[in-house]
């Protein structure tokens, strides 16, 4: 402790600035690369990646040999690991890096973008047209889906989304998914992984189920169009939110993509909040089922058969007592014949 303070007291204003700015930097790359993985399983295999390291130290302190050795030899391979695994998301990285120096122009591009989203199904609405319009953002979309769709990299506009999603026998790609992705359009007519989830209204459909699916995997925003209502629908976080006017999408799109609306903690894709500005959408988050109770003793399946048949139980048992204690007076006062 005192060689400790005798260090801090040896330091020069100089030497502080310099540790201290050291600091920051080593702090900030850390937060930026979380802000990186979150929402992409990059951040279950970052955990696993923490868990191996700290079962290396734990073999050291309790000398462990063998799995020492092991994981000593697993460790000095492990940049080639870890290029391997985060390929996407180092790529991902450095293409944000080269992005954010064009950051002041971005606001106006994703206004622009929403409007044409929001105009385009909005007459694919009224024209009952289903659709299927995928907005990506931090989590890259590509290891997520079941099917690549064809490239475009074109400009978002009305008429490009109403025409990719007409169905027409000579239009192979209506069926599919659009991708929006660095405010263009990157890919039509993709294939969305299903959502699995057991719990899920029955009345929805394989676009709503792909549209949920895709979301409880990533961090990505979909809108949907219902080729048999004729409604619109936003998907985020494995959450839904049905019979949206253009008003209510336009305020949801912009408060998901608002820089500012990003500062919550990293959570698994499954538990993701909705954000504060979202909290009037009528989203729907599936429920587990409740279970109905089970009685531990015969005697309590009895009461809860007689519940359910609609029988007091609770008022029967005080008459049967009342009964007993009548018949046992009569008993009583009955004369003993000899």
């Amino acid at each position: 402790m005192h060689a400790l303070a005798a260090l801090f007291h040896s330091l020069t204003v100089r030497e502080w600035v310099i540790a201290a700015g050291d600091i920051l930097i080593v702090y900030y790359v850390i937060y930026r690369t979380l802000l990186l993985i979150k929402g992409t399983r990059a951040a279950q295999m970052l955990i696993g990646i923490v868990l191996v390291g700290a079962g290396f130290f734990a073999a050291k302190m309790f000398e462990l040999t063998t799995l020492s050795w092991l994981l000593d030899n697993l460790i000095n391979y492990s940049i080639i690991f870890f290029i391997v695994i985060f390929q996407h998301d180092i790529r991902r990285g450095l293409m944000r890096v080269g992005q954010n120096l064009f950051i002041y122009a971005r606001p106006y591009e994703q206004t622009f973008v929403f409007e044409e989203v929001i105009k385009a199904t909005e007459r694919l609405a009224t024209s009952r047209v289903g659709a299927l319009i995928v907005l990506e953002r931090d989590a890259d979309l590509v290891d997520y889906l079941n099917e690549s769709g064809v490239e475009m990299d074109a400009k978002v506009s009305e008429e490009l989304l109403v025409s990719l999603f007409l169905p027409d026998s000579e239009n192979k790609l209506h069926d599919g998914a659009v991708i929006i992705k660095n405010l263009r359009i990157a890919q039509a007519g993709a294939v969305l992984p299903l959502s699995a989830n057991a719990r899920l209204d029955k009345a929805l459909g394989t676009r709503h189920r792909a549209a949920i699916g895709v979301t409880e995997e990533t961090d990505a925003v979909v809108v949907v169009v219902s080729e048999e209502r004729g409604s619109i629908s936003l998907c985020f976080g494995g959450n839904i939110a049905r019979d949206l006017d253009s008003p209510t999408l336009r305020k949801a799109l912009l408060g998901l993509f608002q820089k500012q609306k990003r500062r919550a903690a990293a959570q698994k894709p499954k538990e993701r909040e909705v954000p504060a500005a979202l909290e009037a959408l009528p989203f729907e988050r599936p429920q587990p089922a409740e279970e109905p109770e089970i009685p531990a003793t015969e005697g309590e399946r009895a009461d809860a058969v007689d519940r359910a048949n609609g029988g007091d139980v609770a008022d029967e048992k005080p008459a049967e007592s009342a009964s007993a204690a009548t018949a046992a007076t009569a008993s009583e006062a009955k004369p003993v014949e000899g």
